[in-house]
């Protein structure tokens, strides 16, 4: 109970040796879900687009960087890597549009899983989208969300510092990671900028 405890204090306790810039704000290059938590590192960070506007900057982070050669790996293998790899891991989201409401964000999340699951992987996750879903609030610019998975213990929520819930399942979060990483993903560029490639990469 005391681990979990802790956890719920997740972002409070995060911490950085390093920060990479993207969109002038400073992404940490190591974190921690808590102060007795593993160090994850961050394996890539981009922005997430929609039309001509700038949403939020995702960043994916894991105990060890998986590195992709190129774009093909980074299309057709790379995202396998991120779903086997053991350990903690944290998807971040900064946000840069000004609100977005909670109906938007449901609509969004929704969409990806129905296009990055197949239709037993949805019925078989339905009641953790529905829990994971109604743990959100309309956010604004300068809200960051961390969703921060704990092996054998699942996914906590978390908006500003605050624990929003825990959603259970290892096999939950690799789910979430298809939002960004999958066949499908939200925004292509990102799901190459969090999988490892960097703005001066030529492939």
């Amino acid at each position: 109970m005391k681990r979990l405890f802790i956890v719920f204090l997740s972002s409070i306790f995060s911490m950085s040796i390093q920060a990479q810039t993207v969109a002038d704000i400073e992404i940490a290059d190591t974190v921690s879900h808590s102060s007795q938590s593993t160090k994850l590192i961050l394996n890539g960070a981009g922005i997430r687009t929609k039309f001509i506007f700038d949403i939020y900057i995702g960043s994916l982070y894991l105990e060890k960087k998986q590195l992709q050669p190129n774009e093909i790996y980074i299309k057709y293998h790379g995202a396998k890597e991120v779903y086997k790899a053991p350990g903690e891991k944290r998807i971040s989201m900064h946000f840069l549009y000004d609100e977005i409401s909670k109906e938007k964000l449901v609509s969004g999340w929704n969409e990806s899983f129905e296009n990055n699951l197949t239709k037993k992987e949805l019925l078989k996750f339905k009641d953790q989208i529905n829990q994971f879903n109604n743990l959100f609030v309309a956010v604004k610019k300068g809200d960051v969300i961390n969703l921060n998975f704990i092996p054998n213990t699942g996914t906590y929520v978390v908006l500003n510092g605050e624990s929003k819930g825990l959603v259970k399942g290892d096999d939950f979060f690799v789910a979430l990671l298809k939002i960004w990483l999958g066949y499908e993903p939200a925004d292509s560029e990102l799901k190459e900028a969090m999988l490892g490639k960097r703005p001066n990469d030529n492939y």
